[in-house]
């Protein structure tokens, strides 16, 4: 065996980095994850505010037309459009300006762009329609819902068609990244993912509260919502598949039933239709969501979906391929 010499370090160098001292936001990986939550939630925050700030200036002086805050008790493809369409657009930005901080790809916090709108997102879309027309004809069967036939007509179902399409194609992009997207990715590195899961389709139902006739079984509801979307992203590794059932469920049961949504009644929808019976048969003020059926239809979706897909795909900390 040779004889191995060891040299003393050079005087003022160091053999090894310096260590990076601990903190409450910062760890050895750097900023802990529920610091980059505080300074992604500022920067939606600020963001909003900006553009409230902008939209007050011209309406006050520019149009000379008083701001007012009024409750919507419809639903419509331009609000539906502009509300959902906001948050996408705010929570996009401020993924895009932490993506540029933790030096990864934005396509990892859930949404490639490369997988837009392929099998996922139709698979999706498909599941979301059949799991709202079965939980409507469970309430048919037991004499609780009644289509009386369509309520537009003409080139008017064109243009519903499209104008509600793309309104819940973006409800679906703008809810599932906001709940499902940065958020869980970071709080999955922090706290795991299930534990993130539960705590952020809580707040995705308590997000929900102020709409009007929400119930507490209504708000169950979209909780369950949030589980089986986080589910989806489990099994899948992205976002898609649930953005492709959110839409499905929405366009079903705001467009082509007709049947109100958290108290909102939708406007210019395929079919009309009504409700008659208890309110755990039909939902009440809510809607089929906050039916007895909608959370059993999840839970049969839910265990289905986890027979066919098997394997856990969802590794925030893996490299984007």
């Amino acid at each position: 065996m040779s004889d191995q010499i060891i040299l003393p370090p050079e005087p003022g160098v160091s053999s090894s980095p310096p260590a990076t001292a601990n903190t409450i936001f910062r760890g050895p990986n750097g900023i802990r994850s529920g610091g980059r939550v505080l300074i992604f939630l500022a920067v939606v925050a600020g963001l909003g505010a900006a553009v409230n700030l902008v939209v007050w200036l011209v309406l006050h002086f520019w149009l000379h037309r008083p701001p007012q805050i009024r409750i919507a008790s419809s639903l419509s493809p331009a609000l539906v459009i502009l509300s959902d369409g906001g948050i996408l657009a705010f929570t996009s930005v401020a993924a895009l300006i932490m993506a540029r901080i933790e030096h990864r790809k934005w396509g990892q916090y859930g949404l490639p762009v490369r997988l837009a709108f392929r099998k996922d997102f139709w698979t999706g879309t498909l599941t979301g329609f059949l799991a709202i027309s079965a939980s409507l004809l469970a309430i048919f069967a037991l004499h609780g819902f009644h289509v009386a036939g369509l309520a537009i007509h003409g080139s008017t179902i064109v243009t519903a068609v499209l104008s509600w399409s793309a309104a819940f194609i973006i409800v679906g992009l703008g809810e599932e990244f906001a709940f499902r997207g940065y958020l869980q990715f970071t709080l999955t590195t922090g706290i795991g993912f299930w534990p993130a899961a539960i705590l952020l389709s809580a707040l995705f139902g308590l997000a929900h509260a102020a709409n009007p006739g929400e119930s507490k079984f209504g708000l169950l509801s979209v909780v369950c919502f949030g589980l089986l979307f986080c589910l989806f992203l489990r099994r899948t590794g992205n976002l898609w598949l649930a953005v492709g059932f959110h839409a499905g469920w929405d366009w079903g049961q705001t467009f082509f039933y007709g049947v109100t949504d958290s108290g909102m009644a939708p406007y210019h929808n395929l079919f009309n239709s009504s409700f008659s019976g208890p309110t755990w048969l039909t939902g009440g003020s809510v809607g089929p969501e906050a039916s007895i059926f909608t959370p059993l239809i999840l839970l049969i979706v839910a265990i289905l979906f986890s027979r066919v897909c098997r394997e856990n795909r969802y590794h925030p900390l893996a490299p984007q391929q």
